[in-house]
């Protein structure tokens, strides 16, 4: 089974990094399965219902979130749809929406962090909870950890180390290059990267962002321009145990 997994999308640029590249990838790693994180798709915050379909229709069959799930409100029934769109799994119960999916034979679980990101309850106890009390996990399963602490992320990671196929972390859009199988056979990289425009600061107008260091006084954020690139893992899993044995990172950038 090949997983290819796709960075955090941020706004039209994004959006136009996977029309181009996502074909190629198609048929140069032929993945079972294609997850991508779109929390930022629309504008470069939040997705819409229009937004997640433009996705779905390139191939994407899972789209992940993360803090700014709520952004738009406009996705809100989606969550609670047919549509292959998850939210962090250890928000608040009550929360609207899903944190898992399984489809052609995987599970796809979207998990958020606490450190320096916000107060959720505990990525750790929430998949502990679904391992042992959901019927309907396969034996492949992905997460992915939408967190900032580089800590956090490798601590999960040990903890599910033999438990889940792979923990592939999003949110800081800057990919790293830990790429990995842990002892017990889960594939691990801390951040995926970004898809969206490479002259920008994680995706904004690089001299609005520098605005915002140097002033201290906020300013709006704006989506960067130009040449865009698109960062991605692929993970190859043995379908009779769910353990990774391959991992790779994948990036193309227009010229």
């Amino acid at each position: 089974m090949r997983i290819l997994a796709i960075g955090d999308i941020v706004g039209r640029p994004g959006r136009r990094a996977i029309e181009q590249f996502l074909p190629g990838l198609f048929r140069q790693y032929k993945p079972d399965l294609v997850i991508a994180n779109g929390e930022n798709c629309a504008g470069g915050l939040g997705i819409t219902p229009d937004v997640l379909e433009e996705l779905l229709g390139y191939g994407i069959d899972v789209v992940t979130t993360g803090n700014h799930i709520w952004a738009k409100k406009e996705i809100i029934p989606c969550l609670d749809s047919n549509l292959p769109i998850l939210r962090p799994l250890n928000f608040p119960p009550g929360a609207p929406g899903r944190g898992y999916i399984t489809t052609k034979g995987v599970t796809v679980v979207n998990l958020i962090g606490r450190v320096f990101i916000g107060q959720f309850d505990c990525p750790f106890r929430s998949m502990d909870s679904l391992l042992s009390g959901v019927s309907d996990i396969s034996r492949i399963i992905v997460v992915d950890f939408h967190a900032e602490a580089t800590s956090e992320k490798v601590a999960l990671a040990r903890y599910l180390d033999g438990r889940v196929s792979a923990v592939l972390g999003t949110h800081t859009h800057v990919g790293t290059s830990d790429a990995q199988i842990l002892p017990k056979g889960t594939a691990y990289v801390s951040d995926i990267g970004m898809v969206g425009p490479i002259h920008s600061v994680i995706g904004v107008d690089t001299q609005l962002a520098i605005r915002n260091f140097v002033t201290g006084i906020p300013h709006r954020f704006a989506v960067g321009e130009g040449p865009t690139a698109l960062d991605a893992i692929v993970v190859d899993v043995d379908q009779a145990t769910g353990k990774a044995i391959g991992i790779q990172r994948i990036r193309q950038a227009e010229e």
